[in-house]
């Protein structure tokens, strides 16, 4: 599998360079492919998150695009390649190791339960953490890094989640607009960039690309429409952008692959795994992270390997975190309550998965979380006007 690179070619690094920019001393290795020089002069920096958008996909589709035809190449996501991990990095500029979340499930031993940081719902019963007495102070810890650049601070966001608790954690004193169709995304990022003659650092974010390639699938034809309609969402922001002396970087949280119907386990298949844990799987589907019951660890790791057989692997997650997987620098206080004793690395296109009472059930066709090329690698799209 490709490592994520946190040393000076990846997401965290891409950050790093930003809070260089908005005179904040970077925790992490600005990133190589866009040195401090191209700052110069950038009285705004728009920075825009198409949710899932991989390197791979971006490369192979519309050459004469208007994004492809400013991408400078590809950088690494973090690991897991997945959305709560990944935005939580654009938001704090942590590494995974250092703000600790994992995966679009993750166990809280704050709140008690295995939950979804980003909804900030409990699995299974989906009541809000407020209801268990959890604020996101709880669960949070990182500070946000936009409340700390010299540059007013403004974040774009999908009417449904801007006022998240998540997003009000993250976002800190930041201004936060809300748009519900694309060309209001456009709108609103185009009227924050011409809103007073400071410095500014826009922060944008859609969702809909993501939300489509796992329905999908993410070589579907519904995801290259939508991947028709960001580009030239794209250009529209070049041309009303022109002359504002910005700085505009697009990339992504993670890329996408797709996953034939064989290749999508369920825990239920796997011979007495699932009355071997403690809380349901964590993490993600490609990267799954177990808390097995006391002294049965070795019991669970074996039985696994034998019902995975090559389809995917079973490791210490201790291991994981020991080479580096999940980043460098001062590892957070519960890490090791978050990611749980073993990993299943699924190998690959399969994918493995469980649910609880009151969960949907439901198999994604487009997946991430893993460390293939087409889920590690996403795009690097540079454009001054």
């Amino acid at each position: 599998m490709p490592f994520p690179d946190y040393s000076g070619g990846g997401f965290v690094n891409l950050i790093a360079s930003f809070a260089a920019a908005g005179d904040v001393e970077p925790r992490h290795a600005t990133l190589a492919l866009l040195p401090a020089g191209e700052f110069v002069g950038a009285r705004n920096i728009v920075f825009w998150i198409v949710d899932g958008l991989g390197d791979n996909f971006l490369a192979a589709r519309r050459p004469a695009g208007h994004l492809a035809r400013r991408r400078r190449g590809s950088i690494s996501a973090v690991f897991p390649s997945t959305t709560a991990t990944a935005i939580t990095t654009s938001f704090t500029g942590a590494t995974p190791a250092e703000h600790g979340l994992t995966g679009w499930f993750t166990y809280f031993g704050a709140a008690g339960c295995v939950a979804a940081p980003l909804p900030f719902r409990s699995r299974g019963d989906n009541l809000p953490l407020g209801l268990r007495g959890v604020s996101h102070d709880h669960l949070f810890t990182e500070p946000p890094l936009l409340d700390a650049l010299a540059r007013r601070a403004i974040v774009v966001s999908a009417r449904s989640i801007v006022n998240s608790e998540y997003n009000r954690h993250h976002s800190g004193a930041a201004e936060r607009r809300a748009y519900d169709r694309l060309d209001e995304l456009v709108s609103e990022v185009v009227t924050a960039v011409k809103s007073g003659p400071e410095r500014k650092f826009i922060y944008a974010y859609w969702p809909e690309f993501d939300t489509l390639a796992h329905k999908h699938g993410v070589a579907s034809a519904e995801v290259l429409a939508e991947f028709q309609r960001v580009d030239d969402a794209f250009g529209e922001m070049l041309q009303r952008l022109s002359g504002t002396e910005t700085l505009l970087v697009v990339t992504a949280d993670h890329g996408f692959m797709d996953s034939p119907q064989g290749d999508l386990l369920t825990l239920e298949h796997g011979p007495g795994l699932a009355a071997l844990l403690k809380f349901p799987l964590c993490g993600e589907r490609r990267v799954a992270f177990c808390h097995v019951q006391d002294g049965r660890v070795a019991e669970f790791a074996a039985r696994a390997r034998d019902w995975l057989g090559e389809r995917g692997t079973v490791r210490a997650s201790r291991d994981l975190l020991d080479e580096g997987w999940f980043g460098p620098g001062r590892t957070h206080p519960r890490l090791a309550e978050r990611i749980g004793d073993l990993t299943l690395v699924m190998n690959e296109r399969f994918t493995v998965k469980d649910w609880t009472p009151g969960e949907s059930r439901h198999l994604h066709v487009g997946n991430h979380g893993g460390a293939s090329e087409d889920e590690l690698l996403i795009p690097l799209v540079v454009a001054k006007v």
